[in-house]
């Protein structure tokens, strides 16, 4: 019986994020898959910590009104921040004074991890959603302080002061910087391009968008939208903000119900493990992968040319497919009918004893299909 660690078996992925990284390549390792990363963005400390501090004295002495806590990583930077400096106890007392923000479930459980309950929870992960929320219950005369994502403001502090908030303080403890490694993101969109990955992941917008952007420098955006157009490209975004730039771009992501690396490792193994059904075969189910095959999640021994025998026959399953078309598929250009009948031979050989590949006399090959009720 096939475990939930076969499941990925076969598939690669590329991995888009730097942080957590580490932990998202390992949770898809341990379900088969193969994973490569390569940071499309770094996560740069915040330059000037004395004005972080400052800022945080501030709220010491003066706790605000509301205090919002846009990303889990932010927050926790500005508490070690405020922690090394000895201030972690008083930071405590001021936050548990302010009503409190959060903006998605990392955020929420960055507060919780010190003891605070946040009193309002933007579910959808979006600043835009903070400001309805908060302009709807009324911020005139408000003081109100932002711990803000990597990329900065992104217009919410202009939203809560025109709606009459007295003071909009912002707090930011990273930045997104360059990738840490530029040669790897060029290489992840050129393998992309060429058909080499099952699924691409992001976990931040900022990241997908510079992602996209080296898609487009190299002008391979036609081609990666074709793959995921036709099913054989996954683009995969840990909710819907850091999906935004993959609809836009005309990716349609899969998006988990909940915005966690968890869900969306679960999402993965889904869609690409039991969703993606594969072709029931009279030797088991196969499933075509990026770079290579499986049965029942057994990985073939196949070479480039016998997989794409097979993707030319899985193209029309138990359909009959003449040595001409087979030929044509083939790499290297050959024009040698025997071409084609030594590359079936040498792929049978590889599937093993019960490949699901038939010789149709004088007019080519077929897949067995689960239902056809004979073996080859």
């Amino acid at each position: 019986m096939t475990t939930t660690a076969q499941v990925l078996t076969g598939t690669h992925v590329l991995v888009t994020a730097q942080r957590r990284s580490g932990d998202l390549a390992l949770a898809l390792a341990r379900r088969g898959a193969e994973v490569d990363v390569a940071a499309t963005l770094g996560v740069q400390a915040h330059i000037d910590e004395d004005a972080l501090l400052a800022r945080t004295r501030e709220l010491v002495e003066d706790p605000a009104d509301i205090v919002i806590i846009t990303t889990g990583i932010g927050f926790r930077g500005w508490w070690e921040t405020a922690e090394a400096a000895g201030m972690a106890d008083d930071l405590l007392a001021a936050l548990a004074r302010s009503r409190l923000v959060a903006r998605g479930p990392k955020a929420n459980g960055a507060l919780r991890a010190v003891g605070l309950r946040p009193d309002w929870v933007a579910e959808s992960e979006t600043s835009s959603e903070i400001s309805a929320f908060l302009r709807a219950d009324g911020v005139a005369g408000a003081r109100i302080a932002v711990q803000h994502h990597g990329s900065g403001d992104d217009g919410l502090e202009a939203d809560l002061r025109g709606a009459g908030a007295a003071d909009v303080a912002d707090l930011v403890v990273y930045r997104w910087g360059p990738p840490p490694d530029p040669a790897a993101v060029v290489r992840s969109v050129a393998d992309t391009a060429a058909g080499l990955y099952d699924a691409v992941v992001f976990t931040s917008a900022p990241g997908a968008e510079a992602w996209l952007a080296a898609v487009r420098e190299q002008d391979a955006q036609d081609r990666v939208v074709d793959q995921v157009r036709e099913g054989r490209l996954t683009m995969a975004a840990v909710g819907p903000v850091t999906a935004e730039p993959l609809h836009v771009a005309g990716l349609r992501p899969l998006v988990p119900d909940r915005g966690r690396l968890g869900a969306l490792v679960r999402s993965l193994v889904v869609h690409l493990g039991a969703e993606h059904g594969g072709i029931p075969t009279v030797a088991g189910r196969l499933r075509l992968r990026a770079r290579t095959a499986t049965l029942d999640h057994r990985l073939l021994p196949v070479s480039p040319g016998g997989l794409s025998i097979l993707r030319r026959l899985a193209s029309d399953p138990g359909a009959v497919v003449s040595r001409e078309d087979l030929l044509a598929a083939l790499p290297g250009g050959s024009t040698d009918p025997h071409t084609a009948e030594v590359s079936v031979a040498r792929l049978r050989e590889a599937i093993g004893p019960h490949a699901p590949i038939s010789t149709v006399v004088k007019r080519g090959y077929r897949l067995v299909l689960a239902d056809a009720g004979v073996r080859p």
